[in-house]
């Protein structure tokens, strides 16, 4: 009787879960350093399983409340502080992906490799376009009705329905409505495809969008250098000498000192070559070819076209000055 009252009443599955869970997410951020943010709407238990499965040795995948994940991470905050700045994006339906791996662009390959094609259903939004191939349906020709409600041109064609050309059904976007899931149900198309997504990756205290894995190295140099070009051309523009333009601020002094070399008898080393070739006519200009004549053009009868001259048209007579013009212009 003591010890049932010193244990007390059992835990329920719920508060279990949710120890369960804050143990798992306080090992897991003490353990591993790189974090893939995903949501995973519309995706269910089986395909998350089989990404586990693919990640097995790699990565951890963690599903969970948000409520306490941002509390576990608030009190991490203390010992880490750059763990702040996952707060922001715990927000929705998500999960995280725990890995020390360098390569993060492969560990978000294969979470997106795994997707399961879906049907179409009613009031959610497209993530994709969805189009319609022309052919054969496969249905009666007592339903032309229905094609014909969402104007889409039809023959019958063998006893049945035939789709002339493809039709732009649902744009990418845009509302599912019931006559795109009925006319998608009947032709057995299964148009989305559902798995989880890669939205931010945390790596080193820094939160960055998965775009920036798919720049190739040829892609960050040439940015860096856009980068240097822009300040070389602000610190000319201001005429403050940096890393950037000294360059060009040196091959400019060289430009005029060589110019002022070849316009008099000063001299120096690096002109030397260049008044050598001057001399030996380097940057003369070709001589012109022989002058080309042109033939008179003459009609068959072989009299010389008589070129004739514009009419010139009479000049507007000027009104004589009486005198008192010009006087009233000074009075």
């Amino acid at each position: 009787m003591s010890d049932e009252i010193e244990q007390g009443p059992p835990k329920s599955k719920r508060k279990i879960r949710k120890e369960s869970l804050k143990t798992k997410l306080d090992k897991y951020l003490n353990e591993y350093k790189n974090v893939l943010i995903c949501t995973v709407d519309n995706v269910g238990s089986n395909q998350l399983q089989k990404v586990r499965i693919a990640l097995r040795g790699k990565a951890v995948v963690l599903m969970g409340k948000n409520t306490i994940f941002r509390k576990m991470i608030r009190e991490h905050t203390v010992n880490n502080p750059r763990l702040e700045a996952l707060l922001p994006h715990v927000r929705g339906n998500i999960g995280f992906v725990f890995t020390n791996e360098k390569d993060l662009r492969s560990i978000r390959d294969v979470i997106l490799k795994n997707k399961v094609p879906a049907a179409a259903k009613s009031g959610t939004m497209a993530p994709i376009d969805v189009y319609v191939p022309p052919g054969p349906t496969g249905l009666d020709p007592g339903q032309t009705s229905f094609f014909q409600a969402l104007n889409i041109a039809t023959k019958i064609a063998r006893g049945s329905i035939e789709i002339m050309n493809q039709v732009h059904l649902i744009k990418k976007g845009d509302k599912v409505t019931l006559s795109h899931v009925a006319l998608l149900s009947k032709l057995n198309i299964l148009p989305f495809f559902y798995g989880i997504n890669v939205t931010k990756i945390y790596e080193d205290g820094a939160v960055f969008n998965t775009e920036i894995l798919d720049l190739a190295p040829a892609d960050l140099y040439a940015k860096f250098f856009n980068g240097v070009r822009k300040l070389a051309a602000v610190s000319l523009a201001i005429g403050y000498p940096t890393i950037a333009s000294l360059p060009t601020i040196l091959s400019g002094g060289f430009r005029k000192l060589l110019a002022i070399s070849m316009a008099t008898d000063y001299d120096f080393a690096e002109a030397k070559q260049f008044k050598q070739m001057l001399a030996s006519g380097a940057f003369s200009a070709p001589a012109p070819g022989p002058a080309v004549e042109h033939k008179e053009n003459k009609p068959q009868g072989g009299k010389p076209k008589v070129e004739e001259k514009p009419k010139e048209e009479p000049k507007a007579e000027e009104p004589e000055d009486d005198g008192f013009l010009a006087a009233g212009l000074f009075d």
